[in-house]
C-alpha cells in the first residue's frame, strides 16, 4: 500500500498551519490509536516489523525542518540521527491488566508533546494485559496524515492473513541534510512553482469569469458574494461554547471506549434515509442531551467540529491530510431519533457544500504569512468554543493480524484541540469501536458521561 502513496517533500499550506498553531499546547494535533492483540509477540519480531515500517513509509524517518526566513511551508527531511529505540518502547501494564489500566497508560502518552527535532510518532507495546493479551499504543502527529490515510499506512504493519510470510526489508531511506544556501534555493523554487500554478488557475478562472459575466453578470456577482460570505462563515471567531455545563478547559484528557454493532447502526440510519455518520452523530447528540438533563442544565444546541473530507481521486494516494475542519451548530432538543438524524444530515450537508472548502490551501497560505501569535489567537477563539468533535474513520471489514497474532479491537482517540470532547469512530469487522477523549475540567464525571452516551446510542439502535 505504501508504495502506492505519494509523500510530498513539503507540508501543504493547511498542514503547515496545523503545525504552526501548535505553539499553543491546547491546539496540539495528536492522533492516538490503541490496538489490542490476542497475545504478546517477541520483542525482536516487533522490532523488525517497525524497522521495516519506517523504511517503507519514509515519513516515519523524517523530521520537520522550517526556515524562519522563508514563507515556504516546512520541509520533511530524513533524520540523520534516527533511532528506532527512541520511538518504540515496551512497558508492562500495572495491576490486573484491565482495559481501564491500559487506557491509563495511553492518556499521558497522548497528552505529551512531540520532540520537534525528531520524527513525529511513537509506539508503546503494552504487555501483561488480562487474558494474555497485549496492545500497541500508536501515536502520530496529525501533520503526517489524516484518519483515512492512517488506515492505509497501517496496512504496512498489519497482515490480512494469519500465516502471512514476512515481507521483504527494503533499504534505509537516503539521508541528505540541506545546507542553508541549498535550503533558500529550494524554498524559492517551491514558491515560484506555487505562484505559477496560482497564475494558471487564476487565468483559467478569469477567462471563465469573463465568459460568465457576458452570459450572466448577475450570477457572477452573486457567486462572488456567496464565496466571500462562505469564507466569513468558515473563519468566524466565536468566543464561548454553547454548553453552559462543559465550559472548563485544560491540557489534560481522559480516555474511555464504547463498542456498538455496525449492522444495527446502518439499519437505524437507513430508517432515516441516511448514512452511518448520521446515526453515529445522533447517538452522540442524544447522549449529550441526557448528560445535560441529568445535571439539570437547559441547552438546545451544541457546537460540533467535524472533518469534511476533500479527498478527491487526485488526492486518493496522497499521504497527507485531505479534510476541512467545519463547525456546525447541532440541535440537541429533538427527541425523535429519525427526525434528529434527518436534521443532522441537513446541517452536515450544508457544511460539506460550503464554497470556501475549495479554498482551504489558499486561505491557509494567507494565514501562514501572518504573525504566528495572531493566527494562534484566531484559531484559539475558533476551536476553544467547540463543545465536541466527531470523526468517522472507515476501518477494515475483515480480520487483521500482526505476525500471527489476531487484532481483537482497535480504538481511535482524536485530539481535543480546545474542545470539551472528541468522539471518534473506527469500524472493524462488524464493530464500531468508539474512542471518547474528554477534558476533565469540562467533564469531571466521565463515567456518567459514558453511561449517558450508551443510553443515547441505545435510542438510535432501537430505531432498527
Amino acid at each position: 500500500m505504501a508504495d502506492e502513496m505519494r509523500f510530498e517533500d513539503r507540508m501543504s499550506d493547511a498542514d503547515a498551519l496545523m503545525w504552526n498553531i501548535e505553539k499553543d499546547p491546547a491546539l496540539r494535533s495528536t492522533i492516538t490509536s490503541v490496538i489490542v492483540l490476542d497475545r504478546a509477540l517477541p520483542h525482536d519480531v516487533l522490532t523488525q516489523r517497525f524497522e521495516r515500517l519506517t523504511r517503507v513509509i519514509p515519513r516515519l524517518r523524517q523530521r520537520v525542518r522550517s526556515n524562519p526566513l522563508s514563507v515556504a511551508p516546512p520541509r520533511w527531511e530524513t533524520d540523520p540521527n534516527f533511532d528506532l529505540s527512541f520511538h518504540l518502547w515496551w512497558v508492562r501494564c500495572p495491576g490486573k491488566g484491565t482495559d481501564r489500566e491500559l487506557l491509563s497508560i495511553a492518556e499521558p502518552i497522548a497528552m505529551s508533546g512531540f520532540d520537534r527535532a525528531r520524527p513525529l510518532w511513537r509506539a508503546v507495546i503494552v504487555e501483561g494485559l488480562k487474558g494474555g493479551h497485549s496492545a500497541i499504543i500508536m501515536k502520530l502527529h496529525h501533520a503526517i496524515t489524516d484518519g483515512v490515510g492512517g488506515m492505509k499506512l497501517q496496512l504496512e504493519l498489519l497482515d490480512l492473513d494469519q500465516d502471512a510470510p514476512e515481507r521483504e526489508m527494503p533499504e534505509r531511506p537516503a539521508v541528505h541534510v540541506m545546507g542553508q544556501r541549498e535550503r533558500f534555493v529550494d524554498a524559492a523554487r517551491h514558491e515560484q512553482r506555487r505562484h505559477l500554478g496560482m497564475i494558471m488557475r487564476t487565468t483559467g478562472s478569469a477567462l471563465g469569469g469573463i465568459g460568465g459575466v457576458i452570459r450572466d453578470p448577475a450570477a457572477v456577482v452573486s457567486s462572488s458574494t456567496e464565496l466571500a460570505a462562505s469564507v466569513g462563515r468558515v473563519l468566524r471567531p466565536v468566543s464561548y461554547p454553547l454548553s453552559p455545563l462543559m465550559t472548563g478547559r485544560s491540557l489534560s484528557s481522559r480516555f474511555n471506549t464504547l463498542t456498538i454493532p455496525l449492522d444495527a447502526m446502518k439499519k437505524s440510519a437507513k430508517k432515516a434515509n441516511g448514512k452511518l455518520n448520521d446515526a453515529f452523530v445522533a447517538g452522540v447528540v442524544r447522549g449529550l442531551r441526557i448528560y445535560h438533563d441529568h445535571h439539570g442544565v437547559e441547552c438546545d444546541e451544541l457546537r460540533m467540529a467535524i472533518p469534511i473530507s476533500v479527498r478527491t481521486p487526485e488526492l486518493e494516494d496522497t499521504a497527507g491530510n485531505a479534510f476541512v475542519p467545519a463547525r456546525i451548530e447541532i440541535p440537541i432538543d429533538i427527541a425523535d431519533p429519525i427526525e434528529l438524524m434527518t436534521a443532522i444530515r441537513a446541517r452536515v450537508q450544508e457544511a460539506r457544500l460550503e464554497p470556501a472548502n475549495d479554498l482551504v490551501d489558499q486561505l491557509s497560505n494567507i494565514l501562514n504569512r501572518l504573525p504566528t501569535s495572531a493566527v494562534t489567537a484566531l484559531f484559539g477563539t475558533m476551536v476553544k468554543a467547540v463543545d465536541f468533535t466527531t470523526s468517522n474513520v472507515p476501518g477494515a471489514p475483515v480480520p487483521l493480524y500482526l505476525a500471527g497474532a489476531t487484532i481483537l479491537r482497535q480504538f481511535p482517540f482524536g485530539p481535543l484541540a480546545g474542545a470539551a470532547l472528541n468522539i471518534t469512530l473506527l469500524s472493524y469487522q462488524n464493530d464500531l469501536n468508539i474512542g471518547v477523549s474528554s477534558d476533565p475540567e469540562a467533564v469531571p464525571d466521565a463515567e456518567l458521561l459514558m453511561d449517558c452516551l450508551r443510553r443515547g446510542f441505545a435510542e438510535i439502535l432501537d430505531v432498527a
